[in-house]
């Protein structure tokens, strides 16, 4: 999907303020309502918008330790990093787990939770159970200097 001035000024708005009304959309982007909505529905439809998300704080939630998580497997084969991605699905306190390169370890994590004594029993009690797990290293967030979910879109293609 080629996108022109228009359809780059709503998807920035749109991932700045994702519960923006149609009419204010519209009239930021410089169109009438109609339009708009026809714009949005489409970049909807062209999977460029992939979904509308509520942004929670961790913190107010109890959830005070971000961790990250390097993850160090026995085999790369596909059955074994198969094996491995399915098991890290289905842990909530699992936000990303990225298949990476450069490192000494084959995945990282992203996990939060409440505190150490619960960061001990995910480590112990499921990460290191995992078929093919050989090695974990972890590291602790002391602060967040950036927090984005808005993807650049001057540097993307289009």
């Amino acid at each position: 999907m080629e996108l022109d001035r228009i359809d780059r000024q709503i998807l920035e708005i749109l991932q700045q303020e994702g519960r923006i009304a149609n009419q204010d959309l519209a009239d930021r982007v410089g169109l009438s309502p109609s339009p708009c909505l026809r714009r949005v529905r489409a970049l909807e439809d062209s999977g460029l918008i992939a979904g509308y998300r509520a942004l929670l704080d961790a913190r107010k939630l109890g959830l005070s330790l971000m961790a990250l998580v390097h993850i160090s497997m026995d085999q790369h084969t596909p059955e074994r990093f198969e094996n491995f991605e399915a098991a890290i699905r289905v842990l909530p306190e699992v936000l990303e787990c990225l298949l990476i390169t450069g490192q000494a370890a084959d995945y990282q994590l992203k996990v939060w939770v409440r505190d150490m004594d619960h960061f001990q029993s995910l480590l112990l009690g499921k990460l290191t159970r995992i078929a093919g797990v050989t090695g974990v290293h972890s590291s602790f967030v002391l602060q967040h200097v950036i927090t984005r979910t808005a993807l650049p879109l001057d540097a993307a293609q289009g």
